[in-house]
């Protein structure tokens, strides 16, 4: 029986006062310098708050220019924030198609308008002692490409307008079917009526809605009580900083070597290190070849290829036409100050 250990971190804000002295003004706010700084952050998401309110406070503790993520969780979730700062923000597309790991805890017997524990109860059943090998046979029908419905309750757009917003309005829309993958389904703790079990799904997935489909197929219904993200792009939740400490580490000029730098944020994927010719012409955009990315030596592929110089700073990504011994540019970085400096 795996256990995984949950903890409360207590959030302590430090308060900067300024002795003004007698008889003197309030003084102007100091300027804030910019963070020029790109690369990836990993974030632990503290309970009860949006992800775009965590890139906000981010922004405003860097300083930065921009600041984005790569796969929304909702606000009631925890876990693994994937956040790109600055010129890193360009990459936040080769992240979101990845697989994600979830721990999530099911509660047998109460449904929801939402699926989830934010949600207003819409039935109650008795819970019966729930076998572990009945549950195993169950899961397993999840397991593989099935179909899920999307939750009426959810940011995808019907004319133009989120589902959440008509479901609250009292005008819910269900959206048809969508195939997803669920790569593996495993029991972590039964304590009936709550079952705690880890998911290892494509992008796309609510795992409040397999959660519901789980309890459906056990008779009884349940909804989603807690969902913590501990996987996602390649990276782990023991790798994450929580929010405080990232704004703290900003506060007194220490984050910048627990940034990722951008090459080695796109884990897996195929890596060309640039001689003098080959960074010229990716730095004045000159169309690539074979002749120039030598694929015999990387082994070809459908995907993409990252660039880098001999520093290790991010330069390209590129990616092969289909057919063609020609390449296409993704996106295009200045040499070394793509490379996360301390």
């Amino acid at each position: 029986m795996e256990i995984v250990r949950n903890g409360i971190q207590k959030k302590t804000y430090h308060a900067v006062h300024a002795d003004l002295g007698s008889g003197s003004r309030e003084p102007m706010p100091a300027r804030r310098m910019t963070f020029n700084n790109d690369g990836i952050i990993i974030v632990d998401k503290p309970e009860n708050m949006s992800s775009a309110r965590v890139v906000a406070r981010i922004k405003a503790a860097l300083g930065a220019k921009k600041v984005g993520h790569t796969g929304t969780l909702d606000p009631f979730a925890t876990g693994l924030l994937v956040c790109c700062i600055n010129r890193a923000t360009r990459l936040a597309r080769f992240f979101l198609e990845g697989d994600k790991t979830y721990e999530a805890m099911l509660h047998l017997g109460i449904e929801t308008d939402t699926q989830d524990a934010t949600g207003a109860v819409t039935s109650e059943n008795r819970v019966a002692d729930i076998e572990e090998e009945r549950l195993v046979e169950v899961l397993q029908g999840f397991q593989g490409w099935i179909n899920q419905v999307p939750p009426a309750y959810s940011a995808l757009k019907h004319k133009g307008v989120p589902l959440y917003k008509l479901a609250r309005k009292g005008t819910p829309v269900s959206k048809p079917a969508r195939k997803v993958h669920i790569s593996s389904l495993r029991i972590l703790e039964i304590e009936t009526p709550f079952i705690r079990f880890e998911v290892r799904c494509s992008a796309g997935t609510y795992v409040r809605t397999l959660s519901a489909d789980i309890g459906n197929a056990l008779g009884c219904g349940g909804h989603l009580k807690h969902l913590k993200r501990t996987r996602s792009s390649g990276f782990n939740l023991e790798d994450a900083l929580l929010l405080s400490e990232i704004e703290q580490l900003a506060a007194h000029g220490g984050l910048a070597p627990h940034m990722v730098a951008m090459a080695d944020a796109l884990k897996g994927m195929p890596t060309k290190v640039a001689d003098d010719a080959l960074a010229a012409k990716v730095a004045h955009g000159i169309p690539l070849t074979d002749g120039d990315m030598d694929p015999g030596k990387m082994g070809r592929h459908e995907s993409h290829t990252k660039i880098v110089s001999r520093r290790h700073g991010l330069l390209a990504v590129v990616q092969q036409k289909k057919g063609s011994k020609k390449y296409d540019y993704c996106c295009v970085f200045q040499t070394e100050h793509a490379k996360v400096t301390v």
